[in-house]
């Protein structure tokens, strides 16, 4: 009788492993889960394993210890360093005459500084903005003021500075540098031209990176 008592109970504890073992969760087959999802344990509360567990199949629940952390997270990627902005602004009696356009060799010298110190930045762009005096017309010196950018900027290529990365414009005579300095009156004299000088000007502005 103990006999046959013994096994039946063998054959319901094959059994109950066999139903366990179809139960197994897919994606970790080194533990036995019952109809529920449950990790099956044993009598004394071990989670049962399979043959083929290895430690990389350990879940938290029954291995706290050997159950993989999440990985920490990546950093952050380094920021970007943004255009550090140069500006020069050249000498006016360096670079034109009144009247004028045409480069003088003290403004090539001036330029030959600029193109310098190019090499020392990843240019981005060079911005060649042109002046003018308040004496003529208004369409007159903003002509004359965009051919002096213009002139600047041919000179800024010779020297080996891309031409897309020269921007010009001409501002005119709307941006004086020289204020009331040299009264109201427009009436040209030597005086005043020599007071005005100030106001024949291209500003540079270099951005780029360090």
């Amino acid at each position: 009788m103990n006999k046959q008592i013994s096994k039946i109970t063998l054959l319901a504890t094959l059994g109950l492993s066999a139903s366990v073992s179809l139960a197994q969760v897919p994606n970790n087959d080194g533990y036995l889960f019952d109809t529920r999802g449950v990790v099956a344990r044993s009598g004394f509360g071990l989670c049962w394993k399979t043959t083929r567990w290895t430690p990389a199949m350990a879940i938290p629940e029954c291995d706290p210890d050997l159950a993989k952390k999440p990985a920490p997270p990546a950093p952050a990627p380094a920021a970007t360093p943004k255009p550090a902005a140069q500006k020069v602004t050249l000498a006016a009696d360096a670079l034109f005459d009144y009247d004028k356009a045409v480069l003088r060799p003290e403004g090539k010298s001036k330029l030959d500084d600029v193109s310098g110190k190019l090499k020392d930045i990843k240019l981005e762009v060079i911005i060649a903005v042109g002046h003018a005096d308040r004496l003529g017309s208004d369409q007159y010196n903003q002509k004359l003021s965009e051919k002096r950018a213009e002139a600047v900027k041919a000179y800024l290529v010779g020297k080996g500075v891309e031409p897309n990365r020269v921007y010009t414009e001409g501002k005119g005579e709307k941006q004086p540098v020289t204020g009331d300095k040299c009264g109201k009156s427009d009436k040209k004299t030597k005086q005043l031209v020599e007071c005005l000088q100030p106001d024949r000007r291209v500003e540079i502005e270099v951005i780029g990176t360090k």
